[in-house]
């Protein structure tokens, strides 16, 4: 079965080449497009978004390889990135992302069983002036603690 966007994303994708005079521009806008409809980015996905933007899928690779924020690979619900660079290290992101490995059971790269969590670390989250912190799919949690990470935790099991 091959891809498509759906109603919805293809006129989000419209409206996105509309705003580029030229179709490359447009790459990352659509490959974000992809990630959200199809949860990650597959071979499929990005030879996808190459076809639809008229660009060798080599250079969608690429890029895609490039940037950390979009996931190669099936990620849990909830997509937990903790910060590790030096500002959110000096105020305590290594207890963040030991008390997330404790209360998950996995380690960096890894998802739960269930797939609801994957963890990983991650350099810089742009958001120095709060640290510690760690993004949450799209959503940024700030000047965490152990135990506001676990409360976290504990509200998203919560959800089912």
């Amino acid at each position: 079965m091959s891809l498509a966007f759906n109603q919805e994303n293809e006129q989000e994708f419209q409206a996105i080449l509309a705003r580029y005079p030229v179709t490359k521009a447009a790459l990352l806008p659509a490959l974000h497009l992809a990630q959200r409809q199809f949860g990650y980015l597959s071979q499929e996905a990005m030879t996808y978004v190459a076809g639809r933007l008229d660009l060798h899928p080599s250079e969608v690779l690429n890029t895609a390889t490039f940037y950390t924020l979009f996931n190669k690979v099936p990620v849990g619900k909830h997509h937990i990135q903790v910060c590790t660079n030096l500002s959110c290290y000096l105020r305590g992101s290594d207890d963040i992302f030991d008390t997330c490995k404790r209360k998950l059971g996995i380690e960096s790269g890894e998802t739960t069983a269930d797939k609801m969590f994957t963890l990983n670390h991650v350099e810089c989250l742009a958001s120095c002036g709060t640290a510690p912190m760690m993004q949450v799919n799209d959503d940024y949690y700030e000047n965490l603690d152990s135990v506001a990470v676990e409360k976290l935790i504990d509200q998203w099991r919560g959800e089912g």
